[in-house]
């Protein structure tokens, strides 16, 4: 019952001269909470000529605990939390204060939601004591080993089935017409909490892969049963910082969701193999981590092992500053502050040109950078640079080494129109990553080795995030309570005409293209949140290349993609 309906049946109780009804009523949690489960009401009248009060129960049908898979940089979401949600946290967050804002990907360990991508990072502590008769899932996510609770064990499972259709992938260059292909993958968890500093983590992984005119398929699509995370932390209270230290095979996704993800466009996220410490005060918290690849190739039932060719090592700091009034609205912020180094061989090295060549290699990267995002009143933003140095060495015994100068920008900001229904979302993203020049001693194309979120820049995966100029607006929309939509219509530059159009490695077609418009991709996904635990996701999208790309052998395709994932 909302405020204004309880405020009118208090105003017919009066004017007939009973007293009004005394009701319990919960809000529903905010953004990403949406659908709480409304308690009975219980309502207290007093009848005329009788002396004691006569109870009246008053029963409201339970509504779904229906809740959107959160995604990764909070901006535009469907949903958005009011500025105070931190104090009611969306799902099952560890208590980090002001970072669990929004998604909480604030908080350093990605987007949290009921069911969200960061299972690792869920607490399922608040279930103790309580009765599990909610969601008929509650007793696998918390199970008390011990008498008093304090070791217990956390269960949490995913299976998603994939599939997609394209007319002509990747602009032509795939060589394949109306391809099909079908993945389906699991990913089962088990959380065990040893007292309140210790834990231990493992994840399963398992998938497979099919289709016709398949094309694209490698390690990172079939795999046998493996360790996809085993890790220990431990944590604690230290300088008045809430602290842990996390060692063995685990995520990581404390970084711009742009920069760093976790692979979920195919069937095995990324995983990495090595230590991360962090500490949280109320308005500032510090990351640290080291950390090697990991191996995917071998093939057989726990063969994974370490790839100490590929590393990724680096430090991160967030600062919250104080929070403010814009247009009437509260709004906040995050300041990201990151030096981050990556080591990696084979594949772009950003030096090839003309000849559309891809040179093998072993590269560097040093990469300092910054964002700022949040939430001013009804305008929601995020800006953020990196740049890029190090060397580049390619394959060789006589091959010299070459620095690397590159650098990005991307900027996403938007208007939520205020007390609307749909809770709309209208805003425009652009982004640069520039582009090299095969004439220059100096590598100047910027690249990401380590799969950052592929869908940022274009949700049918035909280009990435290297060498390249994107701008568009887009729309975001909530109909039903469990149904949004997201649209886009970015266009797409070369940063420099001397550097081939990538994905990730360069496209390859029958003759020289030298235009620097690349095309249009007018995009669109709609979301189903059927219930708690299952989601269905359609994307649709049109490639429309430009002239002088079609004149060197490419060509306009069109992409469907839909996903149905099972949560617990």
């Amino acid at each position: 019952m909302s405020d204004l309906s309880a405020r009118a049946v208090s105003r017919r109780a009066r004017a007939a001269g009973r007293r009004p009804f005394s009701a319990l009523v919960l809000p529903v949690s905010g953004a990403l909470a949406w659908g709480a489960q409304l308690p009975a009401a219980l309502a207290s009248v007093t009848q005329p000529g009788r002396s004691a009060p006569e109870n009246i129960h008053v029963h409201a049908l339970p509504v779904p605990p229906v809740e959107y898979l959160p995604s990764a940089n909070p901006v535009g979401q469907p949903i958005r939390m009011p500025a105070t949600a931190y104090r009611r946290p969306s799902g099952h967050q560890y208590d980090w204060g002001v970072f669990n804002r929004d998604s909480g990907e604030a908080a350093g360990f990605g987007p949290v939601g009921r069911y969200g991508v960061a299972r690792w990072a869920e607490d399922w502590s608040s279930l103790r004591g309580k009765k599990k008769g909610g969601d008929p899932f509650d007793v696998l996510k918390y199970i008390p080993l011990t008498r008093g609770g304090s070791v217990w064990i956390s269960f949490s499972g995913e299976s998603r089935a994939r599939n997609w259709f394209e007319n002509r992938p990747v602009l032509g260059a795939a060589h394949v017409a109306d391809s099909g292909r079908f993945t389906v993958r699991n990913l089962y968890g088990a959380d065990l909490h040893l007292g309140a500093h210790v834990r231990l983590y493992g994840e399963l992984v398992n998938a497979d892969a099919g289709g016709w005119r398949p094309y694209g398929y490698g390690d990172t699509y079939r795999k046998q049963l493996d360790a996809q995370q085993v890790f220990i932390e431990v944590k604690g209270h230290v300088a008045g910082a809430k602290a842990g230290f996390m060692f063995g095979r685990q995520a990581f996704l404390d970084m711009p969701a742009y920069v760093l993800y976790y692979r979920m466009s195919s069937s095995v996220p990324l995983a990495w193999n090595g230590f991360r410490a962090y500490a949280a005060w109320s308005r500032v918290r510090v990351d640290a981590w080291d950390f090697v690849g990991t191996d995917i190739t071998p093939n057989g039932i726990f063969h994974d092992t370490e790839d100490y060719g590929t590393r990724l090592y680096g430090v991160e700091t967030t600062w919250a500053p104080p929070d403010f009034t814009c247009m009437g609205q509260a709004g906040y912020s995050f300041l990201d502050l990151f030096y981050f180094g990556t080591k990696a061989g084979g594949g772009l090295s950003g030096v090839s040109a003309l000849s559309f060549m891809v040179q093998a290699g072993m590269a560097t990267r040093n990469n300092f950078g910054g964002r700022w995002h949040g939430i001013a009143g009804p305008v929601e933003f995020s800006v953020g640079g990196i740049w890029q140095g190090g060397a580049f060495r390619a394959t060789g015994p006589d091959s010299l080494s070459r620095p690397i100068d590159a650098w990005s920008f991307s900027g996403t900001v938007g208007y939520r129109i205020p007390h609307d229904r749909f809770h709309t979302f209208v805003g425009m993203q652009a982004d640069v990553f520039s582009g090299g020049d095969a004439r220059r001693d100096t590598v100047g194309t910027y690249s990401q080795p380590f799969n950052p979120q592929l869908t940022y820049v274009d949700a049918s995966l035909t280009v990435s995030e290297s060498n390249m100029v994107d701008i568009g607006p887009e729309v975001r929309m909530t109909f039903f309570r469990s149904l949004s939509v997201m649209a886009r219509y970015p266009l797409y530059w070369r940063d420099s005409t001397q550097a081939p159009l990538s994905r990730p490695g360069a496209l390859q077609y029958a003759f020289h293209y030298s235009g620097a418009f690349i095309g249009m991709a007018p995009q669109a996904t709609l979301t189903w949140q059927v219930g708690p635990h299952l989601s269905w996701a359609q994307t649709l999208s049109r490639f429309m290349t430009a002239s002088a790309l079609n004149r060197a052998g490419g060509g306009s395709g069109t992409y469907y993609m839909s996903s149905l994932s099972f949560r617990f």
